[in-house]
């Protein structure tokens, strides 16, 4: 089964998701993704020019969605999660449905619930009874533990680590090489800097660094 398949974002994350489309495609997993290319409402040069590169045009802004061909779907390729979530909300209007991506080098368990939207990339991790809602990005070689329960548009950065049993609400966004430790909650839009430690409760709507994060 092929699906027509449009990247939301034609920056690094964007181009990062259509590796991952590529390389599902070279396992002969299913679905096989027909990428039609990528739609950006301000793409600049040097976007285009990589994304050219390629060899995956660009069809517009995201006006292009309503006349997309029957079965298209797409993903956001948006790393900054609160972007994302507008990105979302823009394009359901569209009625044009989301498509989950994974990496055949990830490892999700089998009992993963997730929300359409779902981008895991290589390397990502995620053990068991982990509830994941709609357009989460789990990044490159980030681990996700037992129990989690991740809300809509969440991003777990490259290389962070999220212990088991712990709550991160709508818009977290969990740096590069952070950490946060079991049992943990995280509120609405904040963000773990790159490297921190949270080892407390972080409230909603704050940016948290250092070690321990604060």
């Amino acid at each position: 089964m092929t699906v027509p398949l449009v990247i939301v974002g034609c920056g690094g994350h964007g181009r990062e998701i259509l590796t991952i489309a590529r390389a599902v495609n070279a396992a002969a997993l299913l679905p096989r993704w027909q990428v039609l290319g990528f739609v950006d409402d301000g793409p600049n040069e040097v976007n285009l020019k990589q994304m050219q590169q390629l060899d995956v045009p660009y069809l517009g802004g995201m006006a292009w969605f309503a006349e997309a061909p029957a079965d298209t779907h797409h993903v956001i390729g948006v790393g900054d999660p609160r972007i994302r979530r507008a990105v979302a909300e823009r394009i359901d209007r569209y009625g044009v449905p989301a498509a989950s991506l994974v990496h055949p080098d990830a490892t999700l368990d089998p009992d993963l619930r997730h929300g359409p939207g779902l981008v895991a990339f290589a390397g990502a991790r995620v053990t068991t009874n982990v509830t994941l809602g709609r357009h989460v990005h789990l990044n490159q070689n980030c681990t996700v533990g037992h129990d989690c329960e991740l809300a809509d548009h969440v991003s777990v950065n490259p290389l962070a680590a999220v212990s088991g049993e712990c709550r991160l609400a709508e818009g977290v966004l969990v740096g590069t090489t952070a950490a946060v430790l079991q049992g943990l909650r995280v509120g609405r839009d904040s963000t773990v800097g790159a490297g921190a430690c949270v080892v407390r409760d972080v409230p909603a709507g704050v940016v948290v660094k250092g070690v321990p994060a604060r």
